[in-house]
Formats: structure tokens, sequence, C-alpha cells
């Protein structure tokens, strides 16, 4: 019993390991958000979503995501936020795409990118 629960702690681990590996690259447009203010009020978007989003993305660092046009969310990561988010906080309420490496963490899409286009 004890090697077939070692066992499977391995393979848990080298799975677990793999997956940033088997993360797909992606190209996703949507609109910067602060995560924590879409999820208190999904209309929390745009220019009415922009005060809640400088607050608590500028000032206290909390993760920023994309909200595509189907509703889709993903939390950006890598470059992009590094910094306390000094990229993404001139793009806030703004519609970008983001090309990066796609993964799930937590129940959460995440895509990690170091920048992002703005969409005119």
């Amino acid at each position: 019993m004890r090697k077939l629960i070692a066992f499977l702690l391995v393979m848990l681990s080298v799975g677990m390991a793999a997956a940033p590996v088997l993360a797909a690259t992606e190209t996703v447009t949507g609109e910067v958000v602060s995560l924590s203010c879409y999820f208190q009020n999904k209309k929390n978007v745009g220019k009415a979503g922009l005060l809640c989003a400088l607050a608590t993305v500028k000032y206290e660092a909390n993760p920023v995501g994309l909200v595509t046009a189907d509703g889709k969310v993903y939390q950006l990561a890598g470059g992009l936020v590094a910094n306390n988010n000094a990229k993404v906080v001139p793009l806030l309420s703004h519609t970008v795409t983001v090309t990066g490496e796609v993964s799930k963490k937590a129940g959460m899409m995440v895509i990690a990118a170091d920048e992002a286009k703005n969409v005119k």
C-alpha cells in the first residue's frame, strides 16, 4: 500500500511539473479589468469599473484579467503584470490582444505574456 501511495505521489508530481510544458499558446482579445472588481460586480467593466480597477490594481496590486466578448475570463500573468502591474495599469478598461501560454490554475484560465497590444 505504501508503494502504491508513493508511486501515485511521484506521478502526481511529474504531472504537475509537466503542466507548464503542456500549456498552449493562444491569442486572446478582451477588456483589461481588475478581477476583484469584476467578480464583485460583473458591471465593473469599461469606464464604470475604471475607478475600482485603479484602486485595486494600481494601489493594491490585485490580480488583473481579460474579459472576452463571449464572457470568458483570463487572469494575466508573466512580465505583463510584473512590478505591481506597472505595464498593465495604463491598459485598464481598454480592449487589448495578448498572446501567451494559457493554462488553468485553481479553476481559472491564466495567460502568461510579456506584452499586450491595444485594439483600436
